[in-house]
This record gives structure tokens, sequence and C-alpha cells, in this order.
């Protein structure tokens, strides 16, 4: 249990930034824009394999929203507090393992990327997207957000500036939250570019959230390579822990 203080801390700050009506809206406004923008505007009236664009888009967005806020709030926070704050210097003093801190602050992003998500969820609801249909729905969209906490933290960790995390958004996380599934199929993309795209995990989550939302069941191949990418960037993050540790 030693990764609970660590879990603690990253609440009590989250804590006090959920009170602020600011932060409320600010974690919200972009994928609302979009929801809006694609599903009632340029969606409306149209159909993709069967069923409304607003149902079809609502699991894109909330794929896209928990991974940019479980990504976005830790790369930064660990970034800051390292380079800045000297957090982890703390960190280093106490009798903390690299996989006490690596979960510890995955938690805490996780908790983070289902909140904002959860909003668009709320909100797609209101627009007549209707409910999850499939419990399994919950259980991707969580490891989704435990999959893009880990890559914050490898970001954090490596970053030598605040600057370098948003490289890594800009030419990485946004990317696949334009291509990956989120407004349109990724059958619709040429060839080589749909091949690549089914390397990256916002593209199965996608289709395993959308395919549960809808009242089926995901795809196994979907599942198994969100599991993988989890283990690996699980491992690939202590490891970045221990070695910025060393020096």
């Amino acid at each position: 249990m030693n990764f609970y203080p660590i879990f603690l801390r990253e609440m009590l700050i989250f804590k006090r930034r959920i009170m602020r009506i600011g932060y409320l809206f600010s974690s919200m406004i972009t994928p609302v824009l979009y929801l809006v923008a694609f599903g009632l505007g340029l969606g409306r009236g149209i159909k993709i394999d069967g069923i409304s664009y607003i149902a079809f888009v609502v699991p894109g967005i909330c794929a896209m929203s928990s991974m940019t806020n479980s990504y976005t709030w830790i790369a930064t926070s660990i970034s800051v507090g390292r380079l800045h704050f000297k957090t982890f210097d703390e960190f280093q003093v106490c009798p903390l393992t690299p996989w006490d801190i690596m979960l510890g602050e995955i938690l805490g992003g996780v908790v983070r990327g289902i909140f904002a998500s959860s909003l668009i969820l709320v909100a797609g609801i209101a627009f007549g997207a209707g409910f999850p249909q499939n419990s399994l729905f919950f259980v991707v969209w969580v490891l989704n957000c435990l999959i893009f906490a880990c890559f914050g933290v490898v970001a954090g960790f490596l970053a030598k500036s605040h600057e370098d995390t948003a490289m890594f958004s800009n030419f990485f996380i946004m990317p696949m939250a334009f291509f990956c599934g989120t407004f349109f199929p990724v059958e619709k993309l040429p060839g080589f570019i749909k091949g690549i795209l089914y390397f990256l995990p916002l593209t199965h989550t996608t289709d395993a959230l959308r395919a549960t939302f809808l009242g089926q069941m995901p795809g196994w191949r979907s599942m198994a390579i969100l599991l993988v990418v989890f283990g690996l960037c699980f491992y690939w993050g202590v490891a970045t822990i221990e070695k910025s540790n060393k020096d």
C-alpha cells in the first residue's frame, strides 16, 4: 500500500481543482464542441453501419477524452513536479519503489480520465445517443485510461522541459485523437494508413468502446492488444522511473 500516499496526494490536488468551475468547463469544452459540431451538426441524419452518427461518435469521443486527460494531467504534473518543484527528490528519500510511484501516479490519471470522459458520456446521453449496453464498456474505458496514464508517466520522466510533454502530445496523442476511428471508420482510410493505425492502442479502444456501447462483445483481438500494450507501458514506466532515480 505504499502507493496510496502518492495517489492520495494526486486526489487532494484534483479535489482542489475540481471545485473550480473553470476547471470543470475546461475539461469538457473541447470534446463537447466536437460532439456538437460532428454529432449534431455535420452528422445530423447520417447513419454509419445502420446506427445514428451521434451513437457512433460518442464512444469515440469518450475514448479520445479519456486518452487526452489521462495522459496530459500526469505528464504535466510529473514534469513540472520533477523539474521545478523537485517533488520526486522527496520521493527518493522515502521508502518507495518505482512500482509504488508508477501505480500511485497512473491511478490518479485514471480518475481524471474517467471524470472528464464521463462528462462526455452524460452529454451524449442528453443528445440522444443512449446508454452503454454492455458493462464491458467500463472495463475498456478504465483500461484505456491506464494505458495513457502510463504514457504520461513515461513522458513526464523523459521530459527535459515542459515543452517536451507538449511535443509528445502533438506528434502522438493528437494524431490518434483524429485518425483512430473517433469520428469516422478507420476502414475509410487508404490501406497503408489503415495498417499503421491498427498498431495504435486508441484504434482498438474505439472499436471496443463502440461495440460495447451498442451492446455487442468487443473483439478479442482488440482486448488482447490493449492488455499487452498496458503491460508493456507499465513496465516501460517502471524502468523509466528506475533510470531517473539512478540519474
